[in-house]
């Protein structure tokens, strides 16, 4: 696994409280319940920092000309850069697969605002740049290799933005555990083979070393939440003096 990390020394910390973990580890439900029970005590918002492919594909099939099919159509190629990463992506390919990027960066620029204006933020997932793949919310072109100019001014460019963004740390990153089973019950139609991806290779990451609290998504959501507003709860104690 190659770090791609930046070396960056005095990163900014936010007032942000970051959810990780495989689908169907209950991180979802975390951020829910999080938000719901410090909107009574603070300004606080949840935030959904995944990728959001839906967005970019209703922009893209509003496009004259190239319509609906041609949107899901590249889509799914993008989607498809995962399963074959030697194959360089097309110009297109990549080109969507950047603009899914750059909607996560408009979303981190749209908490980073709130954060500085007192809002808690609770995010559904955090982009990080040590691991590439959209399924680690990593830089998705970084896992391909060649293409012409354009796809690696893309790939490069992309890479920045997911350093730019991994280098302002959460105050907490929550960082749910899980095993293949139990996330592939409660999430019978996701790809199995994503599924044990991603709890092989989250559980890895340090999120350019954030504070890190790791917890087990088989216990009880009220045992999951609770320690989560333990962990919390004297942070934010220290940011209020």
């Amino acid at each position: 696994m190659r770090d791609q990390t930046p070396p960056f020394t005095h990163l900014p910390l936010v007032n942000v409280i970051a959810i990780t973990g495989c689908d169907g580890s209950g991180k979802s439900t975390l951020a829910v319940s999080l938000a719901e029970h410090f909107a009574a005590q603070h300004t606080t918002e949840l935030l959904y920092l995944g990728q959001s492919s839906g967005h970019i594909g209703k922009w893209i099939s509003n496009l004259p000309v190239i319509g609906g099919i041609f949107g899901r159509y590249l889509l799914k190629k993008s989607a498809g850069v995962h399963a074959k990463p030697t194959t360089p992506p097309g110009n297109a390919t990549a080109l969507v697969i950047f603009l899914l990027s750059y909607w996560r960066v408009f979303k981190f620029r749209r908490m980073l605002k709130k954060s500085r204006q007192g809002t808690l933020l609770i995010t559904d997932r955090y982009p990080q740049a040590e691991v590439a793949g959209f399924r680690f919310d990593g830089p998705q072109l970084a896992k391909t290799v060649g293409g012409n100019r354009w796809v690696q001014l893309l790939r490069k460019r992309e890479q920045k933005l997911y350093q730019w963004m991994s280098s302002f740390k959460p105050s907490l990153l929550i960082r749910i555990d899980i095993d293949e089973e139990t996330a592939y019950s409660r999430k019978p139609d996701h790809d199995i083979q994503a599924l044990r991806e991603k709890i092989s290779v989250i559980p890895k990451l340090n999120f350019n070393h954030a504070d890190i609290l790791d917890l087990d998504g088989r216990d009880p959501a009220e045992h999951v939440l609770n320690a989560s507003i333990q962990a919390i709860q004297p942070l934010l104690k220290t940011r209020q003096r």
